[in-house]
Order: C-alpha cells, then sequence, then structure tokens
C-alpha cells in the first residue's frame, strides 16, 4: 500500500471531470458491445485513457483549469437538475405555480385551499388552490 501511495504522491487524481469521462467511457462500450458497432466501443478507449492521463499528471494547476472549465460548462444543467429534484422531493408538502404575468416560479404549503398569492417580483396579485 506503501508504493502505491508513494506513486500517487503529487499527481492529481479523479475530479468531476474524471468521472464524467468515465461514465462516458463506460456508456459508449456498453452502446457498441449491443449495437455490435465496434467503432463506438474502440472509441470509448479514448475518454477512457484522458482519465488515465488525468489521474496521473504531475501537472496539478493544468488539470485543476480543465475541471473547473467544466464545471463552469455543466452548472446551469446541474442547476436544472437539482432544482428538479427539489421538486419532486417537496412535491408531497408544497404546490408550485408561475405568476401569471411575469412567470416567476413560485411554491406555496399543499392544503390552504384557496391562496390569496403576491408575486414577489411583480407584486401581481392572483387566487391559486393548494
Amino acid at each position: 500500500m506503501n508504493l502505491i501511495k508513494k506513486f500517487m504522491a503529487g499527481r492529481y487524481g479523479s475530479d468531476q471531470l474524471s468521472v464524467f469521462l468515465l461514465i462516458t467511457s463506460i456508456a459508449m462500450t456498453i452502446i457498441g458491445r449491443m449495437t455490435s458497432i465496434g467503432l463506438i466501443a474502440s472509441l470509448s478507449y479514448i475518454p477512457l485513457m484522458l482519465v488515465m492521463y488525468r489521474m496521473f499528471s504531475k501537472d496539478i494547476d493544468k488539470r485543476r483549469l480543465e475541471n473547473y472549465k467544466f464545471a463552469i460548462a455543466f452548472s446551469p444543467l446541474y442547476s436544472r437538475v437539482h432544482k428538479f429534484k427539489n421538486r419532486i422531493e417537496n412535491s408531497k408538502t408544497h404546490k408550485y405555480f408561475k405568476c401569471p404575468t411575469c412567470k416567476t416560479q413560485m411554491r406555496a404549503p399543499k392544503g390552504k385551499s384557496k391562496i390569496r398569492v403576491t408575486c414577489p417580483k411583480c407584486s401581481a396579485k392572483f387566487e391559486k388552490r393548494t
């Protein structure tokens, strides 16, 4: 075990981009095997080689910058998925709706029957059932 620790000392290791590339490689391999298209299965080794290169790289600053750019590019997608997940988790306790004027998304606790809502953005007043 000390040999592995010694070897990996000063190396970058894994991060979000490496995990994404690894999942992409696995997905490409599975798709290539299922469709019996050898080209896709062969191309699946490219992301795997990039993962290995990134993990064993000693140029930590470049790898951090690459991961930062990846995180910036995928943050809108991650944000949407996270909001959707929260909405599903809170669907038992809250009702979600949009303001008819400015389309701002709001939520109110369920079980209050008919309520009068004031939009925090445009101050429009409307009634909703919860």
